[in-house]
C-alpha cells in the first residue's frame, strides 16, 4: 500500500490559491482558467488559458496561469516553459508579479529534480526580498534534497524568523526534517513551540503532540478542539483526528473521521486514499475499492499513481486476482520503473 506526502501538495495548492487571488488585467478566459484551477479541473483550465493567448488577453498572466495548470497536472517541464513565456511577456520593470512567477518556476524546478536551477532562482528572490519567508522555506527544502543540511537549517531558521505565522512554519519544517531523517532536530522546534508560544489552541497543541508521537494526548486535545469548533473550522481538525486514530490502531474511528471530513471536502483525493487504507486495515476491502475509485474519478494527477497501486492491492484483498492482474498490467505501462509494483506483478502471475 502506498501513502502520499501532503506537505508539498499543500504548499502548491496555497500557491494556486494565491495566484487565483491576484488580478493583473485578467480577461474573461484567464478568469475562467483560474476558476477551473480552483476546482482542480486542469484540462478545462488549460483550454481557457490557450484561448486567452489566442484572443490576445494579457500574455504574462495567461502564461502564468498555464504554468500553474501544468504544475497541478504534475507536468513540470511544460510548467517551467510556461513560466519562462510569462516572464518573456513581462514589462520592462520587474515587480511582485515577476517575483511570484520566479517563485512558482523555482517550485517547478524543484519538483522536476533540477535543484541547482531552483536554488539560482530562489537566490535571486531572496536578494530582492530579504524577508521572503516562503523563499527561505523552499530553499531549505531544496538544500536538504541536495544533502546540504547546514544550508537547509540556515534557510529554515530564516523562514521562521520572517514568517507571519511562525507556528505553522515550525510544524511544516518539522515535517520536512522528519521525512528526511532529521526528526530529532525537527522535534526541537516542536518543543520550542510548547515552551515558548503562549495561547496555543487545543488544535495547535494536538498537532504538536501528534508529531511528538504522544497520540493519546493528541487525541484528547483534538477531540476538545472538534467539539468547540464551528462547522467551517472542523475540516482540518477532523482530518488530524483521523490520522491520530490511525496511529492508535483504531482504524474504524479513523475511517469515521475521514468520512466526516469528506462530507464537507468531497474533492480531496488524498483523504479518500487514507480512507481506503483504513478500510483495508479494518478488513473492509470492498469499501476500500470504493474509496480508491472515487478518488481516481477526481483526476488528481498528484495522487493517480498512489491510488492506482492501492486499487490493485484492494482487489487482491477481495480475491479478484484477474482484475488485479489486468490493472497491474496497465499500471506498469504507465509506471514501468516502480520496483515494488514489479515484485507485486510477479506474485499476481502465480495466482
Amino acid at each position: 500500500m502506498k501513502k502520499n506526502k501532503r506537505l508539498l501538495l499543500l504548499m502548491i495548492m496555497l500557491l494556486i490559491a494565491f495566484v487565483v487571488g491576484c488580478s493583473h488585467k485578467e480577461g474573461e478566459n484567464v478568469k475562467k482558467g483560474f476558476a477551473a484551477i480552483e476546482q482542480a479541473d486542469y484540462n478545462n483550465a488549460l483550454q481557457c488559458f490557450e484561448q486567452a493567448i489566442v484572443s490576445g488577453e494579457d500574455l504574462e498572466t495567461a502564461y502564468r496561469g498555464m504554468g500553474m495548470t501544468y504544475m497541478g497536472m504534475a507536468d513540470y517541464e511544460n510548467a517551467i516553459a510556461s513560466f519562462e513565456y510569462a516572464l518573456d511577456n513581462a514589462g520592462i520593470f520587474a515587480g511582485d508579479l515577476e517575483r511570484d512567477i520566479n517563485f512558482y518556476m523555482a517550485t517547478a524546478y524543484y519538483k522536476n529534480g533540477q535543484f541547482e536551477e531552483a536554488v539560482t532562482l530562489l537566490d535571486a528572490i531572496v536578494e530582492s526580498d530579504k524577508k521572503s519567508a516562503d523563499a527561505y522555506y523552499l530553499r531549505g527544502i531544496v538544500k536538504i534534497s541536495m544533502d546540504d543540511y547546514e544550508g537547509c537549517i540556515y534557510n529554515f531558521e530564516k523562514a521562521m524568523e520572517y514568517a507571519k505565522d511562525s507556528r505553522s512554519m515550525k510544524l511544516d519544517i518539522y515535517t520536512v526534517l522528519a521525512d528526511n531523517g532529521y526528526e530529532e532536530k525537527g522535534r526541537s522546534y516542536l518543543m520550542q513551540l510548547l515552551d515558548e508560544e503562549k495561547n496555543l489552541s487545543e488544535y495547535e497543541q494536538g498537532v504538536i503532540y501528534f508529531y511528538l508521537q504522544d497520540y493519546e494526548t493528541a487525541r484528547n486535545l483534538l477531540e476538545t478542539a472538534k467539539q468547540a469548533a464551528k462547522k467551517d473550522e472542523k475540516g482540518e481538525i477532523v482530518f488530524m483526528l483521523g490520522r491520530t486514530y490511525e496511529e492508535l490502531d483504531e482504524h474504524l474511528y479513523a475511517g469515521v473521521m475521514y468520512s466526516e471530513y469528506l462530507s464537507d471536502n468531497p474533492n480531496d483525493a488524498a483523504v479518500y486514499n487514507q480512507l481506503g487504507l483504513c478500510k483495508l486495515q479494518a478488513k473492509e476491502p470492498e469499501a476500500a475499492i470504493e474509496a480508491f475509485e472515487t478518488a481516481l474519478a477526481l483526476n488528481d494527477p498528484a495522487m493517480t499513481q498512489t491510488l492506482k497501486y492501492n486499487q490493485i492491492v484492494a482487489y487482491e484483498y477481495v480475491g479478484d486476482f484477474a482484475k488485479a492482474n489486468a490493472l497491474m498490467t496497465e499500471y506498469l505501462k504507465a509506471y514501468p520503473d516502480d520496483a515494488e509494483a514489479q515484485r507485486e506483478a510477479q506474485f499476481l502471475r502465480t495466482r
